[in-house]
């Protein structure tokens, strides 16, 4: 597994921690920005590790800004994200467990690093369950068909 990594200024710190962790337990990354002090619209970094995904370079995306809302509302835009705020461990199994979610999205102003280190922990080793969920991502992904028509 491969992750795209991005965060605006607000989310830096807390990427430091899940760098930390991705590293300690071996799994490549690709760090899209930002780095110390440099401040950034979240809306280009997200665009750019989504994209990183959706081309198949990276299998999931892990985004951080001050709250999370603003990466997820821009990752969700994208055909085939499933982009989702977790702010604790079992949102963290919820949204992998029953909504395959290829995209987590983190607030570095709301999460200690500990806190942030634990939810990507469960979101990295959750499997989604299949099943009933399954049907239910199919339906996704067909209103997603209808309403956007095309990948971006």
């Amino acid at each position: 597994m491969k992750i795209a990594l991005a965060s605006d200024h607000a989310g830096y710190d807390l990427k430091t921690a899940v760098i930390g962790l991705l590293e300690g337990r071996g799994i490549p990354y690709e760090d899209f920005g930002s780095g110390p002090g440099e401040s950034v619209d979240y809306v280009d970094k997200a665009e750019a590790a989504v994209r990183s995904v959706l081309a198949g370079a990276a299998d999931r995306a892990i985004l951080i800004c001050g709250t999370g809302i603003g990466m997820a509302m821009v990752a969700n835009k994208f055909r085939g994200i499933r982009a989702t705020v977790c702010w604790n461990a079992f949102t963290a199994d919820m949204a992998r467990r029953h909504n395959d979610s290829n995209c987590l999205t983190l607030g570095g102003r709301v999460l200690s690093a500990e806190e942030g280190r634990a939810i990507v922990g469960v979101w990295l080793e959750t499997v989604f369950e299949g099943g009933r969920h399954r049907r239910r991502l199919d339906k996704l992904a067909a209103l997603e068909e209808r309403l956007c028509g095309r990948r971006l």
